[in-house]
């Protein structure tokens, strides 16, 4: 058995999952460049007391986008600042770093599994993806980090209670009122959701905030008490 796991360490070495380095570690972990750089940025306060944005002004409560449209879920996490992590999340959700899931997961559940469990959801919810996306990808990288927040804090996933039922343009590629428009009707509840009472949704990125507000929304709508949003990545809250 040794002797096999070394043989897959030396065909797939495992790598930085911020750089992408071969680090000739045995598992996932972050490089000592990228440490000696502050990457990954963990989120720290001050932050938006409703999505978790970091803030330059600790006097603030919420950021610009929840100050001007508050979302539709009770509130949400994140562990990391996008800055810095797009490449990182480009090569887990578009180029089968999949390996990355595991460290993912346990940062999250470092940072931030603590809040997650003081708000004691019932069900792990990931936001969906297109099945033509699906397909081309042959993974949802937000089910994969779900199903690891799922075995690590104890809570179960329910993948099928969400649908992506339009195939979006990239959000990334639109500006605010553009994402909204975009991502409006994007979801729908393949049944009805009251038997949740509190519902952890979970994302790789959180920058507008459009695609957890559909998704909160549509889940409320089908009955779900509370929705609260744990992600990977979250822009700034100027």
């Amino acid at each position: 058995m040794q002797g096999r796991l070394t043989g897959r360490r030396l065909l797939y070495p495992a790598r930085c999952p911020v750089c992408d380095r071969v680090t000739g570690a045995g598992a996932i972990s972050v490089c000592g460049i990228c440490r000696s750089l502050g990457k990954p940025e963990e989120i720290r306060e001050p932050v938006c007391r409703k999505c978790g944005k970091p803030l330059d002004d600790g006097e603030k409560e919420f950021c610009m986008d929840c100050g001007r449209r508050p979302p539709a879920y009770t509130q949400g996490c994140a562990a990391f600042a996008y800055r810095g992590m797009e490449d990182s999340i480009d090569r887990w959700k578009n180029r089968n770093r999949r390996c990355y899931t595991g460290f993912f997961a346990a940062e999250l559940v470092r940072l931030r599994g603590g809040q997650i469990l003081r708000w004691k959801p019932q069900v792990i919810v990931p936001v969906p993806v297109h099945s033509r996306r699906r397909r081309e990808r042959g993974y949802n990288q937000a089910e994969l980090l779900g199903a690891e927040l799922s075995e690590r804090l104890g809570i179960p996933m329910d993948p099928g209670l969400l649908l992506r039922v339009r195939d979006t343009r990239a959000q990334k590629e639109l500006g605010d009122g553009a994402r909204r428009g975009n991502i409006r009707g994007a979801f729908q509840a393949a049944r009805q959701a009251g038997q949740y009472g509190r519902i952890l949704l979970v994302d790789d990125i959180y920058t507008t905030g459009s695609t957890a507000q559909e998704a909160s929304r549509t889940l409320l709508e089908a009955g779900a008490g509370e929705v609260f949003c744990a992600c990977l990545c979250i822009g700034r809250g100027y």
